[in-house]
């Protein structure tokens, strides 16, 4: 059942990553004015995450072993995106608190995400 529930959540996730973040990056629908001050850098590495969850999740519904440090590709990017936006705040770069809220609960939900399918694959 967790791998289920796993597969279904991480799927979803990615999906809406993915989409909110192009939409950003290539401006569909008018988001990015939506989006106020956004972070570039942010966004591509939400961008890339997104992917990296959807082949997870992928991985996850093959049964394959590979599938858990696609997860951890992406917690260490959130980890260095997280760095680099603390940089940028200080040093003066705009920026949206929600951007940091965002990316706290995006790189709390990986972890959780990556050791979830480590005791998948562990049974």
């Amino acid at each position: 059942m967790t791998k289920k529930i796993l597969l279904f959540v991480l799927t979803i996730f990615g999906l809406v990553t993915a989409f909110m973040s192009s939409s950003v990056l290539f401006d569909w629908f008018g988001i990015r004015e939506k989006e106020g001050n956004y972070v570039p850098f942010v966004v591509i590495a939400n961008f890339i995450c997104g992917f990296l969850y959807l082949t997870a999740a992928f991985g996850i519904f093959k049964d394959k072993k590979w599938s858990p440090y696609l997860l951890i590709l992406a917690f260490i990017i959130l980890i260095i995106t997280f760095i680099a936006l603390y940089f940028h705040i200080s040093s003066g770069g705009i920026y949206e608190t929600k951007t940091v809220k965002a990316l706290a609960f995006r790189t709390v939900l990986t972890l959780i995400f990556t050791i979830t399918n480590f005791k998948i694959f562990k049974k």
